[in-house]
């Protein structure tokens, strides 16, 4: 009888379980994913690459406008954004391109208007169209842009029917103040909101976000996530400040990071590293190599 036949085994490598990964990463972008400089770390955009090779769609949620996520598109590898605390979907493989839009009635921001005005005096106001940003008389320059309308014209006149953005949908009412402390801020206004809209808050200042009623990052994730057959179980989530609190409670994992608002760290079970320290690539980089 001849002698038995040496047989070798070939390891393959092993490739992640689409039933044990995530199907989506819904990421902020400041104080998150971005460092303070504003960029995406060479380690940040090695980690998401290698999510979206494991099959894994990473999606940003943001408050910001979509111009200002356009640049951000190579990292975008699902590309698409979900822009101003929930109120736009664009897609960033065409230039920020408007999707989808949940505005903000605008018989509901005049309300909001008035009930901030009544109860906070000096506090000043602009508006956020799909078309650029407008800033009302005496709202101060906070960001380096040049906005459609500088702060000359009563924000009336900007949400008028016969003004000549009227057309473009309302995507957020910004609300500012100059003194009060902004988590005051923000609880004052929300206790005379009376559902007219979301209000939260991102920026360090004093300084609202007012979104359409029901609009938020959450709802429209959820809204994105259902159109994909997607669950909230299947989502990891990660944020640093209030406007990211509800997306954090929806997703089935959810990450606060360690340089998050008091509020984030205080409602979300999970930490990572702060953005400083590519806190969201370590848990990516420790999910895929898991696989």
């Amino acid at each position: 009888m001849p002698p038995p036949v040496a047989r070798t085994l070939t390891l393959l490598p092993r490739q992640p379980s689409r039933a044990a990964l995530p199907r989506l990463i819904a990421t902020d972008l400041d104080g998150t994913l971005l460092r303070a400089n504003g960029t995406v770390s060479p380690r940040t955009a090695a980690a998401l690459a290698a999510a979206a090779r494991a099959g894994i769609e990473v999606l940003f949620v943001t408050g910001r406008p979509a111009r200002w996520v356009a640049p951000l598109r190579e990292h975008a590898h699902g590309g698409l954004a979900i822009c101003g605390n929930g109120a736009s979907l664009i897609d960033l493989r065409r230039g920020g391109a408007l999707l989808a839009a949940r505005p903000l009635p605008v018989g509901n921001a005049l309300a909001l208007i008035a009930a901030l005005r009544a109860v906070a005096p000096g506090v000043t106001f602009a508006v956020e169209r799909t078309g650029g940003i407008h800033y009302a008389t005496g709202y101060p320059p906070l960001h380096e842009e040049d906005p459609t309308v500088v702060g000359v014209t009563p924000v009336e006149e900007l949400l008028a029917d016969d003004s000549p953005y009227a057309r473009q949908p309302l995507l957020k009412l910004l609300a500012h103040h100059r003194t009060l402390d902004p988590d005051a801020f923000l609880a004052l206004a929300r206790s005379v909101a009376a559902g007219r809209g979301e209000i939260t808050r991102s920026s360090p200042t004093a300084l609202l976000e007012i979104s359409g009623p029901g609009v938020s990052k959450a709802s429209t994730l959820a809204l994105h996530c259902a159109r994909r057959g997607v669950t909230a179980q299947e989502v990891v989530a990660f944020g640093d400040m209030p406007n990211d609190l509800e997306m954090l409670g929806w997703a089935g994992r959810a990450y606060a990071m360690a340089n998050a608002h008091p509020a984030v760290l205080a409602g979300t079970a999970r930490r990572t590293a702060s953005h400083q320290e590519d806190g969201v690539a370590v848990v990516i980089e420790r999910l895929l190599a898991r696989f």
